[in-house]
């Protein structure tokens, strides 16, 4: 937070400053979630089926589901994404079978819908979830971001910062970030 106050030629002074710039970072981090810049906080999550019951809340932290598979007495079958269009034009939603579809109604708290319903309550999905990276105000000292995103992290924070405090700096900042972001994800 300091590196990026500096780069907007401005010292971080007061507790309202340290707290606008964890806004900003919180909103940058939200950003690079939609981009999908956070392939660090994939992870792998269970969900036990139940007979017939084909909608399941997942936890708000979820923000899309990359893969999942059912596993059925020790085998994994592949399960296909469908997109709520599809999934709303299934005519009938209560036949029961091994789970071969699901779409992930991203709402507030997600729902991941499957079909056909779970024909027993044995099966067991595992999924990749992108989940929702750690909120600057949670952090102590350091942020669970790898090293090689601090670059990136700087310069975006910088420009965040210099929309609401250094307006001379506002293109230059925006440069150094958009070009800092481009190297980061060409090497993901």
């Amino acid at each position: 937070i300091e590196e990026a106050f500096e780069r907007c030629g401005l010292e971080l002074r007061t507790g309202y400053d340290l707290q606008t710039a964890k806004r900003s970072m919180n909103i940058m981090l939200a950003e690079w979630a939609n981009r999908g810049l956070n392939q660090w906080t994939i992870e792998q999550r269970t969900q036990a089926l139940t007979a017939s019951d084909s909608d399941y809340s997942l936890g708000t932290d979820v923000i899309d589901i990359l893969s999942a598979v059912v596993r059925r007495s020790g085998t994994d079958f592949s399960m296909s994404r469908i997109s709520r269009d599809t999934y709303l034009a299934i005519p009938t939603k209560t036949t029961t079978g091994r789970p071969t579809q699901f779409f992930l109604d991203r709402q507030i708290t997600p729902n991941l819908k499957i079909w056909p319903a779970p024909e027993n309550s044995t099966d067991v999905i595992h999924y990749d979830a992108l989940t929702r990276i750690q909120d600057a105000d949670g952090a102590t000292n350091t942020m669970e971001i790898p090293f090689r995103f601090y670059p990136c992290l700087t310069a975006g924070l910088a420009y965040y910062i210099s929309m609401k405090k250094a307006p001379d700096r506002i293109q230059l900042l925006k440069t150094v970030y958009a070009v800092s972001y481009t190297h980061l994800r060409a090497h993901e």
